[in-house]
């Protein structure tokens, strides 16, 4: 009976060794750009919509942009503020280098000649581990 209880707790113990991962090792890399935007007054729907296909459009033209993410679900202003934000989008970036890079490149020039015409306003918040 001892050996059977030996062997029983032995045995649930053996997955706990097993992980041996900690946070920082299983933590991407990526850089999440996380953007808020206010577009013009003047601005047409179709317009903010080619802006937005224009940042779907990203990964193919800048090959550091692994994914994005155009749907807004909420867009939270703070209180007072008097240009409400009304789109948001995020761009994953592989790396810093990657995201440090895209500054001024070909496909950022390409893309801001649709987007900053209807942009009024934004923010940029940058994330990674």
């Amino acid at each position: 009976m001892k050996k059977l209880l030996t062997l029983l707790l032995t045995a649930s113990l053996l997955p706990l060794g097993a992980i041996t991962a900690t946070a920082a090792d299983t933590a991407p890399k990526s850089v999440i750009h996380v953007v808020t935007v206010k577009f013009k007054d003047t601005a047409t729907p179709e317009q903010i919509q080619a802006a937005l296909d224009g940042v779907k459009a990203l990964p193919a033209a800048y090959p550091g942009i692994t994914r994005v993410w155009v749907k807004s679900i909420k867009v939270q202003n703070a209180p007072g503020t008097e240009k409400k934000r009304t789109h948001a989008f995020v761009m994953e970036f592989a790396d810093e280098a990657a995201f440090k890079a895209y500054t001024d490149s070909p496909a950022q020039k390409e893309w801001y000649k649709v987007y900053v015409p209807v942009r009024e306003q934004s923010t940029t918040h940058d994330i990674t581990n």
